[in-house]
């Protein structure tokens, strides 16, 4: 693969040589320039085989150049590329701005049209206006005589007006001074009776403080005996409870009492009603006797 590298190389390097012989031709200053720059790149790429060959025994110094080469061919064709895209850019922006030239042209052509005609519209309003002006001034200056009369009347009419205020308000002027020097007066009494129900009032605080202090130990020796009064009070409440439960524990006592002695008398009515149904006990001693009692006194009688 390195031999044909080398030939490939080899045979590139005549095909140089051939067309700087064919470039030798030429003698014009850019030719030569590059024709140096060629040799002294080709004089730089052997010098380095060389050296690569007698120290690595390769020739990787040489791919380097070519591959180096190669890329800056290939940038060179970008920029071609890039340089056909930008003429051709280049000419449509230029077709579009002939065409936009052409439309403002056309613009331009119409928008003159307009200002003829607007000058011509213009032209017609100063005509008019002027009529209009002299008629107006004709106006004015007849509105003119008559608002001169009719101020002149006015006029008249204001000073007489002016007349009355004055005389008005030298008299609200004369009023005033005497309201005013009726108020100082109004204000001097009032300023005497402050002073007089400042110090009245002064007075009355202190002795209706006096009067509070004097209520208030009345109060103080109240509550006291209020509080004596309520410890009386709950303990002849809590004498009247004790009191109330012995009379209610004897009066349920005698009532206890009462409910045995009708149920002894009941008993008793009942045995006594027994024993005269079965004719055990005295009781016809008893009739007989009261027979003979009630015939007594019927003789008796």
């Amino acid at each position: 693969m390195a031999g044909s590298s080398f030939s490939d190389f080899t045979g590139e390097l005549h095909q140089s040589q051939k067309q700087l012989s064919i470039q030798e031709r030429l003698f014009t200053p850019d030719n030569l320039a590059k024709v140096q720059k060629d040799r002294q790149f080709v004089s730089d790429v052997i010098n380095g085989l060389m050296v690569d060959l007698q120290e690595k025994n390769s020739f990787q110094s040489l791919f380097s150049a070519v591959e180096e080469q190669r890329k800056k061919k290939a940038q060179l064709l970008d920029i071609i590329n890039r340089e056909e895209e930008g003429r051709l850019r280049i000419k449509a922006l230029q077709k579009e701005l002939l065409d936009i030239h052409k439309q403002k042209t056309e613009e331009c052509v119409r928008l003159e049209e307009l200002v003829a005609y607007l000058r011509d519209q213009v032209q017609d309003i100063r005509v008019r206006s002027n009529r209009q002006g002299k008629f107006v001034n004709s106006c004015a200056e007849q509105l003119v005589c008559q608002g001169l009369k009719v101020n002149s009347q006015k006029e008249k009419e204001l000073e007489d007006e002016v007349g009355i205020l004055q005389e008005r308000t030298e008299e609200e002027k004369n009023v005033h001074n005497e309201l005013e020097t009726f108020l100082k007066r109004q204000h001097a009494n009032l300023q005497e009776k402050l002073q007089f129900w400042i110090q009245r009032y002064e007075k009355d605080m202190e002795k209706k403080e006096q009067e509070i202090t004097a209520l208030q130990n009345k109060r103080n020796v109240s509550q006291a005996r209020i509080q004596e009064l309520s410890k009386k009070c709950r303990d002849m409440q809590e004498v009247i409870i004790e009191d109330r439960t012995e009379k209610e524990h004897l009066r349920a006592q005698l009532e206890k009492e009462q409910k045995e002695r009708d149920a002894a008398t009941k008993i008793q009515a009942w045995w006594r009603g027994t024993l005269v149904r079965k004719g055990l006990g005295s009781p016809k001693k008893d009739k007989s006797k009261s027979k003979g009692g009630k015939k007594g006194k019927k003789k008796k009688k």
